[in-house]
């Protein structure tokens, strides 16, 4: 900084002043640093400046399987909205999460001295992990069901579930079959829990779900079987994710069954390729931006020492809204 200061002809204090955006100096005085600044290739030592501040400026992010879309959607969120914020962002990849592999992960993250950490918790077991484990440093959880003690942002899997079944409801089918994500997974189950309420306050049959893994693959395993009971009913299909109803159009077209002629399929996710599906799925929508925007701001009151918890004491939670997108997979049944 010095000898930026020395090249440009003003004092050190002055170089700060323009590095921190100070409204008071001049715009040509601004020019000169910044050339100065360009000229000699100088970066700010952030080591040093965390010494003084006793600040960062990183966040930590721990996350599980982001070769899914919906992790990886939300990772990119939160980056991006750190990025906004001015922080930088550290991250821990898990394969398997236990008690052992995420303790070690924050432990990872206390040593680089992160400010604060958003967890991407989408199972059970990461939100088991996160409730007997030591407070390091300010921490929310994303998709984390309802942790206690840990403030959470999530989506409403519960109504995004609930307005998908609604839809192939409403287009007139007696009851709406489901192949929902694997058991230990909360939006899952979030999803499992919508599409019940739905039938539920309808009147109407309530199928036994089919289990599959997210993958295209077992959403057409699990389709072949939606082919083979057609002749019992099956009519209209809820499915947990978009790759997974993937599968199930495929498996319904070598069945030799139409859709939306013969059964209607609804998805969830609305990942980019889903208005490219033959035909054209509806299916829910999930907002990672704004979720990656909540969970920063959630994340950076408690930074600020600013209130995070419910009127009644609880941790706070943020409910993101999910929104259904009707295309061409689904249609009035007569």
């Amino acid at each position: 900084m010095a000898d930026v200061a020395r090249l440009a002809g003003v004092s050190h204090q002055t170089v700060s002043r323009v590095l921190n955006g100070h409204p008071n100096v001049r715009a040509e005085t601004q020019t000169r640093v910044r050339n100065a600044i360009e000229e000699l290739g100088y970066h700010r030592n952030l080591s040093a400046r965390a010494l003084v501040t006793r600040k960062t400026r990183i966040l930590g992010v721990v996350a599980f399987d982001t070769t899914l879309y919906g992790p990886a959607s939300t990772l990119l969120g939160i980056e991006q909205a750190a990025r906004e914020a001015g922080y930088f962002v550290s991250i821990v990849s898990l394969r398997t999460i236990t008690r052992q592999t995420v303790s070690e992960a924050l432990n990872h993250l206390a040593e680089q001295s992160v400010d604060g950490v958003i967890v991407i918790a989408p199972q059970r077991s990461a939100v088991e992990a996160l409730a007997d484990l030591p407070a390091q440093r300010p921490l929310v959880a994303v998709e984390g069901g309802r942790a206690n003690g840990t403030p959470v942002v999530c989506v409403d899997q519960v109504g995004g579930a609930y307005a998908a079944t609604r839809h192939l409801l409403d287009c007139g089918y007696h009851t709406v079959h489901h192949v929902a994500g694997p058991l230990d997974w909360l939006e899952a189950e979030g999803r499992v829990t919508g599409w019940r309420q739905a039938l539920t306050e309808a009147d109407c049959p309530i199928p036994e779900p089919y289990y599959g893994d997210w993958s295209p693959r077992s959403g057409f395993e699990i389709g072949l079987r939606l082919a083979a009971d057609s002749s019992h009913g099956v009519s209209a299909v809820f499915v947990a994710n978009d790759q997974m109803a993937l599968g199930v159009l495929r498996a319904l077209a070598e069945s030799g069954l139409r859709v939306p002629e013969d059964v209607s399929v609804v998805g969830f996710d609305d990942v980019p390729e889903a208005e490219f599906f033959t035909p054209p799925l509806t299916t829910v929508r999930q907002d990672f931006t704004e979720v990656g925007e909540r969970a920063i701001q959630m994340l950076l009151d408690l930074l600020a020492g600013n209130e995070t918890s419910r009127r009644d004491g609880g941790a706070a939670r943020e409910v993101v809204p999910a929104r259904l997108v009707q295309r061409m997979s689904t249609v009035s049944h007569p």
